[in-house]
């Protein structure tokens, strides 16, 4: 026995030694010091975005980290992002595997996270050419400007009588959530005879528990012997999830699939009419017909599902920063609604077309957008071969998280970095901004519906600066963003809200 542990001690001691020495020989980032096992997970507390951002200021802009078993890169230079994105892009094209890819994606279906090859570039490009093209997002503006409308017709409802305290974080969760569902499944989440009742606030809460966001690592992805015990049932949490997803989604479909035989069946010009107006699931659908081996269920289902994830709660949070900023700051609110009034004026609504000749309006949206970005670390990357990037060796299969929030906050790239100054992008978002301000990604793996996230609250943003005067209910004191995965705001919004005066003969004809 004594025999063994000298055995032991030897190994433990060679181990270490070699360890030093590899170290040594590689130019890695500095690190703090890690324990045995859990590496640098002693250091991190929620939120995650935060506890890395102190890592980074004390240590320096690039940072070697263990999570568990796994090595892992934080950043948050401008210079070395710029490195990973471009000279090293296609190195950091795949994302590292997760339980939740695992459970939640459809083998990896979605385009968002499947492993980087000819199987995510079709899907990329499904992606790019026929949900978010340009041709796609001008088709869905018709969408998006009905929803709107909706939500002014509720609003000019609720204030007929004066000034009404509105919420705003579930009025934002119910047009966001019917404009994903439209664009997807061409019908309402939540029919607006329903706005303002409970069951509205129980329709998107249970939406809300579905579709969460949920791409997250855990600390099963770092440690995993605690998935093999099943750590807090956290996999099996997991299944439940993705059981209930894929019932509501086959569900969706099949009723598409079902909708769209019939229309064929009628062989009337109807079918050239819902071809002009197909949803998401109808368009796949369609080209599952000529190409079922890759348009699969699985893979529209995936699709869908990934629309939801993340682009629902990340445009509703955008929007309720935006109001409480601009509640916060009176002055601003003015200059929008007066460059709203010169170019749109009082006698008809604004829409999606006006958005382009609103450059203040665009600002407040960037400036929301660099305070407070969707998602503050962006989704981890995951290193295919060894490189270097920022003067560092960075090994074969290290994770890199980038944290958005510490180079949007960063005093040496931003002038007061911490203030609410949308005229710091007047002119546009030019080339003087390069990688330091990075909201939806960056390279190949960046947000393809960005595009679309942006319309939406541009839009809404606009219409109801036009419409309506806003005042606080007190002053917007909390402006604490919360923990998970997206950035929302830990206390829902509230406002004050009365049409204005010369206004009030339009919106009494929505």
């Amino acid at each position: 026995m004594e025999f063994l542990y000298h055995l032991l001690a030897l190994f433990f001691f060679l181990f270490i030694v070699f360890k030093n020495l590899l170290h040594r020989k590689r130019n890695l980032p500095p690190a703090p010091f890690a324990l045995p096992v859990i590496g640098h997970l002693y250091l991190l507390k929620q939120p995650l975005y935060k506890s890395l951002h102190s890592l980074l200021l004390r240590h320096g802009p690039t940072l070697s980290l263990k999570f568990g078993s796994r090595p892992v890169i934080a950043v948050s230079s401008p210079s070395v992002v710029e490195e990973c994105f471009t000279k090293n892009d296609k190195i950091f094209a795949n994302r590292p595997k997760s339980m939740a890819g695992d459970r939640l994606t459809y083998n990896y279906s979605a385009f968002v996270l499947a492993p980087y090859g000819d199987r995510w570039r079709n899907l990329r490009r499904l992606a790019v050419s026929e949900i978010f093209s340009p041709k796609s997002l001008r088709k869905s503006s018709t969408i998006r400007e009905e929803e709107v409308s909706c939500v002014l017709r509720r609003l000019s409802k609720v204030s007929a009588s004066g000034t009404q305290s509105v919420e705003l974080r579930l009025l934002f969760s119910t047009l966001v959530s019917n404009v994903v569902m439209r664009v997807c499944a061409g019908k309402r989440y939540v029919e607006e005879e329903h706005a303002g009742t409970t069951m509205e606030r129980q329709l998107i809460q249970e939406f809300k528990d579905k579709f969460f966001p949920s791409l997250a690592m855990n600390i099963c992805d770092f440690i995993p012997i605690l998935r093999v015990i099943g750590f807090k049932g956290l996999e099996k949490n997991m299944r439940k999830l993705h059981g209930i997803r894929d019932e509501f989604l086959q569900n969706l479909i099949d009723e598409i699939r079902l909708k769209l035989k019939k229309i064929t069946s009628l062989k009337t010009d109807e079918l050239a009419d819902g071809e002009e107006r197909r949803s998401v699931a109808g368009t796949l659908l369609h080209l599952q017909e000529s190409e079922p081996g890759f348009y699969t269920d699985e893979v529209i289902k995936s699709t869908v599902l990934m629309m939801f994830v993340a682009g629902t709660e990340t445009t509703a949070t955008t929007l309720e920063w935006a109001m409480a900023l601009l509640l916060n700051h009176p002055k601003v609110m003015l200059k929008v609604k007066a460059e709203i009034d010169e170019h749109v004026g009082h006698g008809r609504l604004l829409n999606e077309s006006d958005t382009v000749k609103l450059p203040y309006l665009g600002c407040v949206i960037t400036e929301t957008l660099r305070l407070y970005p969707p998602a503050p670390l962006l989704l981890p990357h995951f290193s295919s071969e060894a490189c270097t990037a920022g003067g560092f060796d960075i090994p074969q299969g290290t994770m890199l998280v980038v944290n958005a929030w510490t180079m949007h906050r960063d005093p040496n790239l931003w002038e007061e970095p911490d203030e609410f100054k949308p005229e710091r992008f007047l002119g546009g978002l030019g080339e003087r901004e390069g990688f330091k301000y990075i909201p939806f990604g960056t390279g190949r793996r960046v947000c393809p519906g960005a595009g679309m996230g942006l319309q939406i609250v541009s839009l809404a943003l606009g219409a109801l600066i036009q419409c309506f005067e806003w005042d606080t209910i007190g002053p917007v004191e909390d402006m604490s963003p919360g923990s998970g995965i997206t950035l929302f705001k830990v206390k829902p919004l509230e406002a004050l809200c009365s049409p204005r005066r010369d206004l009030i003969t339009l919106l009494s004809h929505l």
